[in-house]
């Protein structure tokens, strides 16, 4: 009589079966959480950089502008109004002609930053507010409470103490604009970053080196 051993074949339970469904749904889970994260950063990356070029170009335009503040083609004071969420002044940069001295408004409404520009007109030359045209410079500004202008005195040295609300506009000799903005081009975004710069009004400068 020949002996021999017969093998049973044996499959999986039933709860090995849900348990091996369980942590193959977590590893999928992690993957799939893992690939939105990466993609979600791959996204919002360049629309961060996006936010910081355009804030520069922000700067950049109004700088030069102040720089290039003058009387304006009525004879008006080359600073209109100081504010913390608003200026207006008069300059000749980016004017059709070395001749004509734009109005120009910069004002924040809500959490946008927006720029008016009103040309001369007329003879003599007039600002008419029928002509003033406005754009959507900058939008979602996390500023809050945080003033978007600021101004100093001909003692300003970089570090000085801004002058105080309200603004006599003739002490004014140097400006400052101070962006706060997400680090993502989203609403939902926590982090920020601030960027600032100014510039002196040159035909109001008295001991200002710049």
């Amino acid at each position: 009589m020949h002996l021999f051993s017969k093998k049973q074949s044996r499959g999986f339970t039933l709860v090995e079966t849900l348990v091996t469904i369980f942590v193959f749904s977590i590893i999928m889970g992690g993957a799939t959480l893992l690939l939105t994260n990466i993609l979600k950063n791959s996204r919002q990356q360049p629309l961060a950089l996006e936010v910081i070029d355009q804030a520069r170009l922000v700067i950049f335009n109004f700088t030069n502008e102040l720089r290039n503040a003058n009387a304006g083609n009525d004879g008006s004071y080359p600073l209109n109004q100081a504010n913390d969420s608003q200026i207006i002044f008069y300059s000749t940069y980016g004017s059709a002609t070395s001749t004509q001295t734009n109005k120009i408004k910069y004002y924040i409404s809500g959490t946008t930053l927006y720029k008016s520009v009103i040309a001369p007109s007329g003879n003599p030359l007039i600002y008419n507010p029928s002509s003033e045209e406005t754009t959507t410079i900058i939008g979602d500004i996390r500023n809050t409470t945080t003033p978007t202008f600021y101004y100093y005195d001909g003692n300003y040295t970089g570090t000085s103490t801004p002058l105080v609300q309200p603004i006599n506009v003739n002490d004014v000799k140097f400006i400052a604009i101070n962006l706060i903005l997400p680090n993502q081009d989203s609403r939902d975004a926590t982090t920020t970053f601030t960027i600032t710069a100014g510039g002196t009004l040159r035909n109001m400068k008295n001991n200002l080196g710049n």
